[in-house]
């Protein structure tokens, strides 16, 4: 809710408290402690805007029916001097309020006053919170997963940002362990296949495949001839790693730059490893009981920490794993950094590796709690009404190099927030670039371009928009009116409840709705046309309803076009 209603909310509470207060005193009430009660939206808005449930949970403190209850608050209540102006008692005790035309005037005037600022707040109180995402291995192109992450990852964190919290996006880059090491052997196998031919060069078994290694092995041997041919072996795969996944990382930065994705931080694995920060993490464990030896490696009691099997920390060759690097890493985020809260946006097959992590926290003497994984579910792309699997461009496995090749950005990045990470979604790719109401990403940018629309060909008849007295605004009185503006004023509580739930496709479904009550308002009620009072009432709701769709397009990274 926007600063008004949370202001009207308190208004509310404390005129009902009064009531109960003064119906005891007069003998209406039994003397009592007053009870909790809640303040809330009722699910049906005819019912009224603001509903209490104090009578129902007061006939236990009272001992008196809540029906009696209800009618004593109703008859003790002042209103006056906040933005109510009557209350109804429905069915066995609840209590309706409604508000007074002064509220939604005045919300009008805060999304004017504070226009692109409107929506935000200080909820969040700065509170240090880090959204690591994507973080997708460098060894090979982005996938549809890295796709969906990449969306809901930035705009959570555009969402706390909004919410009052201090957001720092962070990309892992993966440049160091076992992956790098099949990486090289992969590129060194293709390197030598060149000169030596492919049955010459055994491919390891579990090497990387894609063609993308076969293209860098060439770019290497473009750049470099056959004098690595006959070179010491980690010679060579030092010199193809040193080559290759520099392109890789850079190809990534340019991929997510297109998706509008800007990160504060590459934190690279390597760095763990090199600043002695693994080695310091492996000590604490051990410091602290947390690690044995057995069959020549080093193990994580991770079942002390209730966890159905115990981890591998050190191998029996002396390299650590990934999950010992996993924790260093961790680590790093809160105790070296600061951060009060970290978030990691995985793929739901890493559903097993969270309660791992977070008792690793716990066992390196941090709050486990404190760090909170949110799970994307997969991603299946159709055209036709048929599951799509390969690029018509390359005919490989779609990535998202591919996908933005084929599909607006704006159109993307609205996709993949349509629905909560947790739920499967199929993304389909003809509806993603038609340009009707059936695309809701054209739908939302529609509405934004029809009140530019509006805003224009008035100007060009002389009618402009200006400030509206109260008892002016006081006539955008129609079901549609109201409609409009109560949802404008829940703007700032839905970006709240985004935050909380780290769920930014509420803010999509938030605007969608936007558009549809504005498209009904202008359906419904004319503009131009009415007495001059009326044309600028509505006007000045145009204006705001445009404020509030561009500043969810503007935080999402989506452009609001002024034509279309």
């Amino acid at each position: 809710m926007s600063k008004l209603a949370l202001q009207a909310t308190e208004q509310l509470r404390d005129a009902i408290r009064d009531a109960m207060q003064k119906a005891m005193e007069s003998g209406a009430l039994p003397e009592a402690p007053l009870p909790e009660f809640t303040v809330e939206i009722p699910a049906d808005r005819t019912h009224g805007d603001w509903a209490t449930n104090a009578a129902m949970v007061g006939a236990k403190s009272f001992r008196f029916p809540p029906r009696k209850i209800a009618q004593a608050i109703a008859d003790h209540i002042d209103l006056s001097g906040t933005y109510f102006d009557r209350s109804e008692i429905a069915g066995p005790g609840f209590l309706n309020f409604f508000f007074k035309s002064q509220f939604y005037g005045d919300v009008l005037k805060d999304v004017i006053a504070l226009g692109d600022g409107y929506g935000r707040s200080n909820f969040g109180q700065k509170e240090k919170i880090m959204v690591e995402f994507v973080s997708a291995n460098p060894t090979g192109p982005m996938h549809m997963g890295n796709a969906r992450g990449g969306a809901l990852g930035d705009c959570l964190a555009s969402v706390l940002d909004a919410a009052g919290y201090d957001v720092t996006r962070e990309f892992y880059v993966n440049d160091a362990g076992n992956q790098i090491e099949k990486f090289g052997a992969s590129l060194e196998a293709r390197y030598l296949q060149i000169y030596l031919g492919e049955e010459a060069v055994e491919f390891p078994e579990d090497g990387y495949q894609g063609d993308d290694i076969r293209d860098r092995a060439r770019e290497f041997a473009d750049e470099n001839g056959d004098r690595f041919v006959k070179a010491d072996s980690a010679e060579r795969r030092r010199a193809l790693v040193d080559f290759a996944l520099p392109k890789n990382i850079d190809k990534m930065k340019t991929d997510l730059k297109k998706y509008r994705i800007r990160y504060d931080v590459w934190f690279r694995e390597s760095t763990i490893h090199e600043d002695g920060e693994l080695q310091e993490t492996i000590d604490l464990l051990k410091s602290r009981g947390m690690t044995y030896e057995k069959d020549g490696a080093l193990w994580y009691r991770a079942t002390a920490l209730g966890a159905e099997k115990d981890e591998v920390l050190i191998r029996q060759n002396g390299n650590p794993t990934y999950f010992a690097a996993d924790i260093a890493y961790h680590r790093n985020k809160f105790s070296k950094r600061g951060f009060d809260r970290c978030i990691d946006v995985w793929g739901a097959d890493h559903h097993g590796h969270v309660a791992r992590m977070k008792g690793a926290m716990n066992a390196v003497g941090l709050d486990g709690g404190k760090l909170d994984v949110v799970l994307i579910q997969l991603v299946r792309l159709v055209r036709g009404g048929e599951v799509v699997r390969m690029s018509k461009r390359t005919g490989k496995a779609i990535g998202l190099a591919d996908l933005l090749d084929e599909v607006p950005v704006d159109a993307a990045r609205f996709y993949f927030n349509l629905r909560e990470a947790t739920s499967q979604m199929e993304f389909d790719l003809d509806l993603a670039v038609q340009q009707d109401s059936q695309n809701p990403v054209y739908y939302v940018q529609y509405a934004h371009a029809r009140i530019c629309s509006i805003l224009k060909n008035l100007a060009a008849e002389g009618i402009f928009p200006r400030d509206c007295t109260d008892e002016e605004l006081a006539l955008l009185n129609s079901p549609e009116e109201i409609e409009l503006i109560r949802h404008i004023a829940s703007f700032t509580s839905e970006i709240v409840a985004a935050a909380q739930n780290y769920d930014p496709a509420r803010i999509t479904r938030y605007v969608i709705e936007l558009a549809t009550l504005f498209h009904k308002f202008y359906n419904m009620r004319r503009v131009k046309g009415e007495e001059e009072p009326l044309t600028a009432a509505r006007l000045y709701l145009c204006r705001a309803t445009m404020t509030v769709l561009r500043n969810v397009l503007s935080m999402f990274k989506i452009t609001a076009p002024e034509s279309m």
